[in-house]
């Protein structure tokens, strides 16, 4: 998960954030059992080291695949999943630092290609948020924040990410269900999550001759430490209970459909987006 800089009134995830929540998040379900679906592949996954890209990370590894994650300076997290990755017999590349950055950009892939020996995967997934109830306070700096964090380093990983990957491999982005009925209290954020919607739709129709498939998964509710970290408390203890299913979602709940959109399982599949909300119905 990406961290900005400050801004006044916003609060941020701090370094070991999940360790507080009640109840902790789960990232990967107990019973589950890989089946080499991803055998020999190698995943970069920005902002892998908590929350939805943990999730992601931890079942890529239950499937055969070795694992780089990109994260801001929440070293605790980023540690404690290497540990879970590497129990698995897999190898886990950490890269810490600024998404916001276009050479580290580079460097973040160029150091997965080297250290890992190639690339196959690419999760594009790292994001912010700062819920604000009226329009007047949201500040050019926010704005820039946001767009700088949320969207523009899909460009930047995803071109120095596509000098590697080759038929057969695959992109997936992270949306949100706010991109398709967006969000009063997350204007900016909302604006970032359908940008990555047309990215996603239009990057796969570029890359659909050359075997590369880009699709997306558009999470509802998640339990992960963004929630706790920037709502009030009001609005975490409801947090997700205006779903059809009246909850909210696990991290558990969702790595797997990076699985299957990074398996041969979705080999028909590009251009789409997978919408794991509770049952929240969407247009697109």
């Amino acid at each position: 998960m990406a961290k900005p800089e400050s801004f006044p009134g916003q609060t941020q995830s701090q370094p070991g954030d999940e360790h507080k929540m009640t109840p902790k998040p789960e990232f990967i379900r107990k019973n589950y059992k890989g089946s080499d679906k991803l055998k020999g592949k190698t995943a970069l996954i920005t902002g892998g080291d908590s929350g939805i890209g943990r999730s992601a990370a931890l079942h890529f590894a239950h499937e055969g695949a070795d694992v780089a994650i990109v994260y801001y300076d929440e070293h605790k997290d980023a540690e404690d999943t290497r540990k879970l990755i590497e129990e698995q017999g897999r190898k886990c590349l950490l890269i810490s630092g600024d998404l916001k950055d276009e050479e580290f950009c580079k460097d973040v892939v160029a150091k997965t290609v080297k250290e890992l020996g190639g690339l196959n995967i690419l999760v594009n997934n790292a994001a912010v948020q700062f819920p604000k109830k009226e329009f007047k306070d949201i500040t050019g700096a926010q704005v820039r924040e946001t767009f700088e964090t949320n969207i523009m380093p899909f460009f930047y990983v995803t071109r120095e990410a596509l000098k590697h990957l080759k038929k057969g491999d695959s992109v997936i982005n992270t949306t949100s269900v706010t991109a398709y009925r967006g969000s009063e209290h997350l204007i900016d954020y909302s604006s970032t999550k359908g940008a990555i919607v047309s990215f996603t739709r239009s990057t796969s129709a570029m890359l659909s001759e050359k075997g590369i498939r880009v699709n997306g998964v558009a999470p509802g509710p998640i339990w992960t430490p963004l929630i706790p970290a920037t709502f009030e408390a009001d609005e975490v203890a409801k947090f997700g209970q205006d779903t059809p299913m009246k909850r909210a979602g696990q991290p558990s709940e969702v790595g797997p459909a990076y699985v299957f959109l990074a398996s041969e399982d979705a080999s028909y599949i590009t251009g789409q987006v997978i919408h794991i909300n509770g049952g929240e119905m969407t247009g697109g």
